[in-house]
């Protein structure tokens, strides 16, 4: 059977494989950081790795991503979408053409429609791209995506001869009164046939007002060698860029507020949606209630009917079905919540898996541990889990009762059915239906506390008087 990966049907019905060429080179002087700017996160996950998952759908044979000198991290966040993506160094930023040119060795040899987009750009659907990619055929090897702007002050402007085809795009610097006022927008990314990028690439000049090889420049050289440029359109919304922390506030608020329409369609209930905040990835099930002040980092998933409970925060964890979580919980990357559990207020859950029904509902830290079902966790207990060089588990079974502000000092094993008492600390493993208990023998003195008063008393009179 022949596998369709990496390649894409257009509406002849004919296959084309798809490369995509991803510009992420840019330094983020704006963002006033260290940090190459398309690393930068909007609802848990950067910027590039939004326009590359809106990529990964269209399943690209190729994927190569143009980073500047020094930017490992660029890489690692691009290989966490495509592992075998290829790289390419941009080591002087002299346009978007000159950025393309440093791509071109790593499409040798393949055949298809180039696409080319922009790590920056964190709201582009995989349906636009899709859209922009059908354009492409053998009488219009390129196609650019547009947009009406509320303002087009500072885009490239499309302009179109006088039957509507693409021919030229036109940056502000360069653009006459008359092509200024013209509101259909260029977002700069790009479709193209590998063959005519090839051709024409090497043609881009950059004798216009920045002195820089411009990749808008292919229009108009594709309009000059006689081929026809398509064009799709899209909101403008969608291919918003950042260049600054206050876009990226922008973008971020953007995206919550579509991902909490998207989950609320789906059958959850926010009490309070614009307190709640999404990753790009967390995934919600049915008759689910969350309510306000509740943070999901990446890589959460709950079940259906579960209840997250106000000023909750939640990163890399598991909820099962019908689990009450919070308020005031924290769950860290490795937390397994199992159907029907409680995990109450100023319970922190790292790296465990607590069972069926199981119970922490206060003040109490799980790190490193397997919970059994039904098992009662007591206010104040303690996983003991890290002795200064490694972490280690701590195996509780089920319907272990679990008295409050014991410790458990890691490795070890709590059989089925144990109790442990208040105050416990726990150093060794302890057999089923057993009860556990450290705690000295009561000494209670009778009268002493009265005694011990008035000698403190008449201690304090003395240096009054003396």
């Amino acid at each position: 059977m022949l596998s369709l990966r990496g390649r894409f049907c257009f509406g002849t019905g004919l296959m084309t494989e798809i490369a995509i060429v991803v510009l992420a080179a840019g330094k983020g002087t704006r963002m006033k950081s260290e940090l190459p700017k398309v690393l930068h996160r909007a609802a848990g996950r950067s910027l590039l790795g939004h326009v590359l998952q809106a990529a990964k759908v269209l399943s690209p044979s190729r994927a190569v991503i143009v980073r500047g000198p020094d930017m490992d991290n660029v890489a690692a966040a691009a290989r966490a979408v495509f592992p075998e993506a290829a790289f390419a160094t941009q080591a002087e930023r002299l346009g978007t053409g000159h950025a393309v040119s440093m791509a071109i060795e790593h499409l040798a040899g393949f055949s298809g429609t180039v696409l080319i987009l922009y790590g920056d750009v964190p709201l582009i659907t995989s349906a636009s791209l899709q859209r922009l990619a059908t354009l492409v055929n053998a009488q219009q090897p390129m196609a650019v995506l547009g947009f009406e702007a509320a303002n087009p002050h500072g885009y490239g402007r499309l302009i179109r001869d006088a039957q509507g085809n693409v021919v030229a795009i036109r940056e502000e610097l360069d653009a006459t009164p008359e092509e200024r006022r013209i509101s259909l927008c260029n977002s700069g990314i790009i479709a193209i046939s590998d063959s005519l990028l090839a051709q024409l690439l090497p043609l881009i000049g950059n004798a216009n007002a920045k002195g820089e090889y411009y990749l808008t420049d292919l229009v108009e050289l594709c309009a000059a060698s006689g081929h026809g440029c398509g064009l799709a359109t899209c909101s403008e919304a969608e291919v918003a860029g950042v260049n600054d922390r206050i876009q990226l506030a922008a973008i971020e608020a953007t995206l919550q507020a579509s991902y909490r329409r998207r989950h609320m369609t789906g059958g959850a209930t926010l009490v309070a949606p614009e307190t709640v905040f999404f990753s790009a990835d967390t995934e919600v099930g049915k008759d689910v209630v969350i309510e306000p002040n509740v943070v999901f980092g990446p890589g959460v998933t709950v079940g259906d009917g579960a209840e997250i409970l106000a000023f909750s925060h939640i990163e890399g964890a598991v909820i099962g079905q019908g689990a009450r979580i919070g308020p005031y919980a924290r769950l860290r990357p490795g937390a397994e919540i199992g159907e029907d559990a409680h995990i109450g207020n100023f319970v922190e859950v790292k790296k465990a898996v607590i069972g069926k029904g199981a119970k922490a509902n206060h003040l109490s830290y799980i790190g490193d541990a397997k919970v059994g079902p039904k098992t009662n966790i007591g206010a104040g207990t303690i996983t003991c889990n890290y002795d200064g060089y490694e972490k280690h588990l701590t195996d509780i079974g089920a319907n272990v009762f679990v008295g409050s502000n014991t410790a458990l000092v890691a490795p070890v094993k709590i059989g089925d059915g144990v109790s442990i008492a208040a105050g416990s600390v726990i150093t060794r493993n302890i057999p089923a239906d057993a009860l556990a208990m450290t705690r000295p023998e009561l000494d209670v003195r009778p009268g002493w506390a009265a005694r011990y008063r008035e000698i403190k008393a008449a201690k304090k009179a003395a240096k009054l008087k003396g």
